[in-house]
């Protein structure tokens, strides 16, 4: 019995086993240490007898945000975790108070708009919440809801009743509940939202006035969650 040669030119076919992936990159998202910087707000009234200089700055506690080992952001106030892999936490912001006659540098440190991190990928996105006014808002979370009094200085000016929901295009929740601007606005504009869980409600009250709840319709998580890793 004669024995085939296989040719050279068909080798042996060989099993074709997938490349193992390669493994995701682990973000480390670290908020730093507290430290405390000179805040002014707006509204605050000048020195007595002094119409010109401004009061004396608070403190504002501020943290900075690192992404692998390389800070992103100065934050301020508490982070708020929406899921087990994201969280909101408030910027801080160091805006250039120079006038154009100033011969000195001048930097004014003031709390700023809110911020949703991705620990998986590492990716910071800006959140554009309605009618969000980083002077009045005090906006507090519930799940991936935002409660909050916003301003809308515009044709349809007023103060506002905001709900915001992470991925929903608009407001939730959006009544008026008094006038803006205000002649002399108190400080703070509205007391602390309150959430109850079951039903889903919250209630909004600006000082002053009456307290006004509102059932949140549609609790269905609207937050996306990318897969792709942020490397730069």
């Amino acid at each position: 019995m004669a024995l085939l040669a296989l040719s050279p030119l068909f080798p042996p076919l060989a099993s074709a086993a997938p490349a193992p992936a390669p493994p995701a990159k682990v973000h480390a998202v670290v908020l730093g240490a507290v430290r405390k910087v000179p805040y002014t707000p707006p509204d605050a009234a000048p020195l007595p007898g002094k119409p010109d200089k401004p009061a004396d700055p608070i403190a504002l506690k501020v943290r900075p945000l690192t992404i692998d080992g390389r800070q992103k952001e100065w934050t301020t106030g508490d982070a708020h975790d929406v899921t087990d892999r994201s969280f909101t936490i408030r910027r801080a912001l160091r805006l250039n108070d120079q006038l154009p006659g100033d011969t000195a540098p001048r930097w004014s440190w003031q709390p700023g708009p809110w911020l949703l991190v991705d620990r998986t990928t590492g990716h910071i996105t800006a959140l554009r919440l309605p009618d969000f006014d980083p002077e009045v808002s005090d906006a507090v979370w519930f799940r991936d809801y935002a409660a909050y009094c916003g301003t809308a200085p515009t044709a349809r000016g007023g103060l506002f009743a905001i709900v915001a929901q992470l991925g929903a295009r608009r407001a939730v929740v959006q009544k008026q509940i008094g006038k803006w601007p205000q002649p002399t606005p108190p400080a703070p504009v509205c007391k602390t939202a309150q959430w109850q869980r079951m039903p889903l409600r919250v209630t909004l009250q600006p000082t002053g006035g009456d307290p006004v709840t509102f059932d949140v319709v549609g609790a269905a998580s609207l937050i996306e969650e990318g897969d792709t890793p942020d490397d730069n």
